[in-house]
């Protein structure tokens, strides 16, 4: 008697190893895209915690935080305590508020060292612990938190730096609601600028301090204010195809790709502004 002997001939090994490559190939970009909507939704919340925070903090004080605060002479930005710091209260931080003494330099508090993921975008990829800020010559100024998100100082011609600006957040600013002129559901708050591009900070913008381009830069020597309020847009954002952007009226909008120089980029700029009187049509959520 011939005994039989069970097995797989090499055509069927290998009809099996192709069927298997063929799913993994059509499974590997459906996890991508779940995981990346996923990380999508969860900033999109952490920015509608700001912006209910923003429109508690209205409610209580009757504006919107500042930008920073500062009490020293312009340029300086002492003590520099910023838009993040005020919101505290409002984002379950009280605990960590009650530790800032707002008259005191940022750079003086060990609070700015506060790891908070309210402030973390999760397709951003900041340190694990508080970073080093440092000032025009590369001196230590002091450690602080990253923070994903930046604030709307104005459109693309507006400075951090400046003493004014022509958006909601900027030095010593004290927006309300009847200052929002162009409507706050044309008009962006804050939004995605990950730290891996340019290094913030949720404390403010300490003295002296300057922020550095992050490790995924392109332009790793360029440097900006330590008061990083700028409207952001999606070079800036490691969202696919877009950014999260924070309006006035508190809604969140996923805002897609508004790079180049054409009409819906500068609408985009537009929506930086809080009476600029602009007519906003070109952008799509």
């Amino acid at each position: 008697m011939r005994r039989s002997r069970c097995g797989f001939t090499l055509i069927e090994l290998l009809v099996v190893i192709a069927i298997i490559a063929v799913l993994i190939g059509l499974l590997v970009p459906a996890v991508q895209k779940v995981r990346e909507t996923a990380a999508r939704i969860q900033c999109q919340n952490n920015l509608h915690q700001i912006g209910l925070a923003c429109h508690d903090y209205h409610g209580t004080r009757q504006s919107f935080p500042p930008g920073y605060y500062a009490t020293a002479v312009y340029p300086d930005t002492y003590p520099g305590w910023g838009w993040g710091a005020f919101l505290l209260p409002y984002l379950e931080q009280d605990n960590v508020y009650k530790q800032i003494d707002f008259s005191a330099p940022v750079q003086s508090s060990a609070v700015a060292q506060v790891m908070l993921k309210a402030f973390v975008c999760p397709v951003d990829t900041p340190p694990t612990m508080p970073f080093q800020l440092t000032d025009a010559a590369l001196a230590p100024v002091c450690l602080a938190a990253p923070s994903s998100y930046a604030a709307t100082v104005g459109p693309d011609a507006d400075e951090a730096d400046a003493a004014i600006g022509s958006g909601i957040f900027y030095r010593n600013s004290h927006t309300t609601f009847a200052d929002i002129t162009d409507g706050t559901s044309q008009t962006v708050m804050i939004g995605d600028r990950a730290w891996s591009q340019v290094q913030g900070t949720w404390a403010g913008a300490p003295s002296g301090a300057i922020a550095r381009a992050g490790p995924r830069n392109p332009w790793p020597n360029a440097t900006a204010s330590a008061a990083v309020l700028v409207l952001v847009h999606n070079n800036w954002s490691y969202h696919t195809g877009g950014v999260n952007l924070l309006f006035a009226d508190g809604s969140v909008h996923f805002v897609h790709d508004i790079t180049g120089d054409g009409p819906t980029h500068r609408a985009f700029w537009a929506m930086g502004t809080r009476a600029g009187g602009e007519v906003i049509t070109d952008i799509d959520y």
